[in-house]
């Protein structure tokens, strides 16, 4: 199972004296996070703990999902997102992180503009959100599905060519997806779900159309 939603208790952020990023809304605890002294990607796993697969995706993602032709420089963060997802469709009730990746940055650029995107975005769903068929969303063949349409979106931002922003939408599908579970209100899935599958239909659009225009010059 993934984690529950803000304001209900959470099996994996437990809070301690030394975790004080254990308690509160989602956007309390990443804020706390990311005000910390470790935000790299061992310490996110780490500090929350169990069951931290949507939290891990959500940062991950933040950043190719930005409206800004990356050139691939974001591959990394797209392939160890799923390589999480495939650890999450096994059954792994934590993420391992082969050392080398556990010292990997993931809050974003130097000065904060991604992570106050960020915190806006999550800060505005918890507005609006409520559970939605949250036994659905966090129930085993919920994880298991969850996994898959995550290994879908990163392969799909993987594959946008360089340098032409495609890899946003598939990016920010995987966002919104990860953040519909940790709400579990279904309708932000649905709305992750959407965004991702337009951002698919766009890449192939235009791939298409890309071959078609070579296609008429050389043919």
């Amino acid at each position: 199972m993934v984690p529950t939603g803000p304001g209900r208790e959470d099996p994996g952020v437990t809070a301690t004296p030394a975790d004080p990023a254990g308690t509160g809304r989602l956007s309390e605890r990443l804020e706390r996070w990311l005000g910390g002294d470790d935000t790299t990607l061992g310490g996110l796993v780490d500090l929350f703990g169990e069951k931290s697969f949507a939290v891990v995706f959500t940062l991950l993602m933040a950043v190719p999902a930005l409206p800004l032709p990356t050139g691939g420089a974001t591959h990394v963060f797209e392939v160890v997102a799923a390589l999480a997802a495939a650890q999450l469709i096994v059954g792994r009730e934590e993420i391992w992180v082969p050392r080398r990746w556990r010292g990997l940055r993931v809050a974003g650029d130097g000065d904060g503009k991604l992570v106050r995107a960020l915190l806006k975005l999550i800060r505005g769903l918890e507005r609006i959100s409520r559970p939605r068929l949250a036994g659905v969303v966090a129930s085993r063949t919920g994880s298991v599905a969850f996994g898959v349409l995550v290994i879908g979106g990163c392969l799909a931002a993987f594959l946008a060519p360089p340098f032409t922003g495609l890899d946003t939408l598939p990016a920010l599908g995987v966002v919104l997806l990860s953040l519909g579970v940790l709400l579990e209100d279904a309708l932000v899935v649905a709305a992750g779900l959407a965004v991702g599958a337009g951002g698919v239909a766009l890449e192939v659009t235009v791939g298409r159309a890309v071959v078609d225009l070579v296609g008429g010059l050389f043919g």
